[in-house]
């Protein structure tokens, strides 16, 4: 019995590699490490990533409490100039978030 192709459509990735894809991207894998488990080419690998990744930003925008656009700001507190060292590398400046 053939699997269908209910998640990829026009696909020829078989319905069985790409759960396996799936639960390889589950568990934090590259598309590197990807492709050696599956024996498919990384471009395949990368689309699916991209794809799986497009979904989650989907999902968790639909359930999200926060709408709309929000800004941070970073400021560095501490002395304005310590000998030496220039800008953020300078120690004994503190970064307020």
């Amino acid at each position: 019995m053939r699997l269908k192709k209910k998640y990829l459509y026009h696909s020829k990735t078989e319905e069985k590699k790409f759960r396996q894809i799936l639960k390889l991207f589950a568990l934090d894998l590259t598309a590197s490490q990807s492709t050696e488990f599956t024996n498919l080419n990384i471009k395949t690998i990368n689309l699916l990533h991209g794809k799986f990744r497009e979904r989650i930003k989907d999902l968790t925008n639909e359930i999200s409490p926060i709408k709309g656009e929000y800004e941070a700001d970073e400021s560095y507190f501490g002395p304005r100039r310590v000998r030496g060292k220039q800008g953020r590398g300078a120690s004994k400046k503190t970064i307020d978030f």
